[in-house]
């Protein structure tokens, strides 16, 4: 894993160089080599390439519908991921199956390429389940809502896997506002402390809600890692090829014990933070038009003209299956049938409890006190 992108700095914090913006492919879909990430793509074929494409497309129509349906009033909200969906799609295609993932609330396109029913994900946020999957099932996560939290859970995990003698990774997400807070540095303090085998994914999406990542990060995010004594790559996060490339690398190290590894996507996000959010408030639509310029789709698109293929025929075939994807989630939604408040003490422990079985029962004698729904499996 030798790269001067992972060989910590010997001058001072003042004399080190800002890390390079690591690309494969420029806004204008042109090939660029890089040494350091080339050897991670020899097997790109253009028929992978158009995989890519197809899984983006049809990650942004999830984005897109369940945005409409927040709209429409059939879901509680929803974290829009538009613009960002090279950087999900890059990083969990370089997952292997045994790899464990630790979501924010924003990697709905982690979660479907994991294998995740989309109807899961518009459940969760309809407030028609208290889980979206089985984590055991898929190795994920429940997404977590608390900022930065799942950066510990991560490490525990990769922690685990060291005391197993197994050989995976596990990877957490989070976004730039994440890094302020204690959680997220707490964990590089324990992934660093003990060599654990995970990979900090930070989506770098230049806003945390409302304030811009300049407010909090004088300097590059991926400068920060190296005071923790972890190695950290800065990549283009629209670039799903350098993505991929960059997420490989920082895998394969955590499974040969090299220990963990922070990257920094730089990418953007071109919808609201949340469906609750109004971003025109606080941010230039000058800004929002110059990242339009790099969308990952478009760039993957132009990549794929210049290498010959039909890319009408691409767009048609990931439209078509997109539109599929969506009447089956729309179906879906009709279906939905919301929890019993029995289901709020389930899952909770893997075997009974004597103080969950007090609070159920607290809450049942809570419940009869009104005409609402009792505390039965399956009240509704």
């Amino acid at each position: 894993m030798g790269s001067t992108s992972l060989i910590p700095p010997t001058a001072g914090m003042h004399h080190m160089p800002e890390p390079d913006l690591l690309q494969v492919l420029s806004p204008l879909g042109q090939r660029r080599e890089d040494p350091d990430l080339d050897p991670w793509l020899t097997d790109i074929t253009p028929q992978m390439l158009t995989g890519l494409h197809r899984d983006m497309t049809l990650i942004r129509r999830i984005d897109t519908e369940c945005t409409h349906l927040q709209r429409q009033g059939e879901l509680a909200l929803w974290p829009p991921l538009l613009g960002q969906e090279a950087a999900q799609v890059g990083s969990a295609l370089a997952l292997q199956a045994e790899d464990y993932v630790f979501p924010s609330y924003r990697e709905n396109g982690v979660a479907y390429l994991r294998g995740i029913d989309p109807l899961g994900l518009v459940r969760l946020w309809r407030g028609s389940t208290y889980a979206g999957w089985t984590p055991a099932e898929h190795n994920v996560a429940a997404q977590q809502i608390i900022i930065g939290a799942q950066a510990l859970h991560a490490v525990g995990y990769a922690m685990g896997i060291t005391r197993d003698g197994a050989d995976a990774a596990a990877i957490g997400y989070f976004g730039d506002g994440a890094t302020s807070q204690g959680d997220v540095n707490e964990a590089m303090i324990f992934a660093a402390s003990f060599h654990a085998p995970v990979v900090f994914f930070c989506q770098n999406n230049q806003w945390a809600i409302s304030e811009p990542v300049g407010l909090q990060a004088k300097r590059h995010i991926a400068d920060r890692p190296w005071g923790f004594g972890i190695p950290a790559m800065r990549v283009d996060g629209n670039d799903v090829l350098a993505v991929m490339a960059a997420t490989r690398r920082a895998l394969e190290r955590a499974r040969n014990g090299g220990g963990p590894t922070f990257i920094e996507a730089v990418t953007y996000r071109m919808g609201p933070h949340t469906t609750a959010d109004d971003p025109s408030r606080y941010r230039d639509q000058e800004e929002v038009e110059s990242w339009r310029a790099k969308d990952p789709i478009d760039r993957l698109e132009r990549h794929l003209e210049s290498l010959g293929e039909d890319l009408e025929a691409v767009r048609a075939a990931a439209t078509t299956a997109a539109d599929e994807m969506a009447a089956q989630l729309r179906a879906g939604v009709a279906t939905l049938e919301e929890p019993g408040p029995a289901e709020l003490f389930d899952h909770v422990y893997t075997e009974p409890h004597h103080e969950l079985e007090r609070q159920r029962e607290h809450y049942r004698l809570y419940l009869e006190q009104f005409d609402g729904p009792q505390l039965t499996a399956g009240a509704r």
